[in-house]
């Protein structure tokens, strides 16, 4: 009687979350802009119990269901309400995993605004936001992949409080990553705890302008904001060929290139038609480095819808 009635109350729904580049040299922890990559969850209701089914890059992930995000987000806010989720969990994506695109946080939305969905809930998109940073603990992905755009997450006492910015249409994006992940955790141990105040000045400055260069569609100036002494010297030196990845895109003819996130990916910033050649000639790069033909390359376009609902 009780799953009769709680199948009642669940419907079918589908969620889309684009991936999300950030940091971008000098925004350390606080600039992020959506890109054309997405993950797509759905659920199907019904049956007497809960199956899954993965494409795509999710496919091949080494994550037992337990501890899978988005089923953790997805089962744990049906759970809080007295609901146990029977039916099919579906999930398709082609965004990287922990290659610096934000995949942890698009799961997490995913999984929260899947489960308001299927209940027929509208959108909460500060209890989103609010869930993924605790989750995923980066605000700055988290805020791109909900609201689309270039975003920036600035402190306050209470939360992080999202800006959203300018983005010229000028820009393109170029992405390319080796065949392994990094982990976000890992790297960020290994960064000091304090900088000087030179670092800091130079620090501002440079992300000054980066968000006017951002703005503008500026070479120079983004040239100088993607410059970095924060995360960037301690995170490089743990991803094979990635000093080389970046050469070659400022060879193809990259405005500017840095690490996407954490890594293991980079991402060039560069005239829009050029994107595709930058993107190769960094692929290039890993796929030499390492010889698996699973190192990943592509141009990207901004996304502006951030999480939509599809179904």
């Amino acid at each position: 009687m009780r799953q009769s009635h709680m199948l009642e109350r669940l419907r079918a729904a589908t969620v889309r979350i684009p991936c999300s580049t950030s940091n971008l040299g000098s925004g350390y922890d606080t600039f992020s802009i959506a890109l054309d990559r997405y993950l797509v969850a759905s659920f199907e209701p019904g049956g007497d119990k809960l199956q899954f089914v993965w494409d795509g890059t999710l496919a091949d992930l080494e994550v037992d269901d337990s501890d899978n995000l988005l089923v953790g987000t997805f089962t744990q806010n049906l759970n809080q309400r007295g609901l146990i989720a029977c039916g099919v969990l579906s999930a398709t994506s082609d965004i990287p995993v922990s290659r610096g695109l934000g995949s942890s946080a698009a799961a997490v939305l995913a999984g929260y605004d899947l489960a308001r969905s299927v209940l027929n809930e509208p959108r909460d998109d500060e209890g989103a936001f609010a869930e993924a940073y605790h989750h995923d603990g980066h605000a700055d992905n988290a805020a791109a992949c909900l609201h689309g755009g270039l975003c920036a997450v600035v402190p306050a006492l209470s939360k992080p409080i999202i800006v959203p910015l300018n983005l010229s249409p000028r820009v393109g994006f170029a992405y390319a990553a080796p065949s392994v992940g990094i982990s976000t955790r890992k790297v960020r141990r290994l960064l000091p705890s304090e900088v000087g105040h030179d670092v800091a000045v130079r620090s501002l400055g440079r992300a000054t302008a980066l968000v006017q260069g951002l703005a503008l569609g500026d070479p120079e100036l983004i040239r100088i904001g993607v410059e970095d002494e924060l995360h960037v010297p301690y995170r490089l030196p743990l991803i094979t060929s990635a000093e080389e990845a970046i050469g070659a895109g400022y060879e193809a003819g990259a405005w500017a290139v840095t690490i996407s996130g954490a890594g293991s990916g980079v991402i060039a910033m560069c005239d829009p038609e050029n994107a595709e050649a930058v993107s190769n000639e960094m692929r290039e790069v890993f796929l030499r480095g390492s010889g698996d033909s699973k190192c990943v390359g592509f141009s990207a376009v901004p996304d502006y819808e951030g999480l939509t609902r599809l179904l």
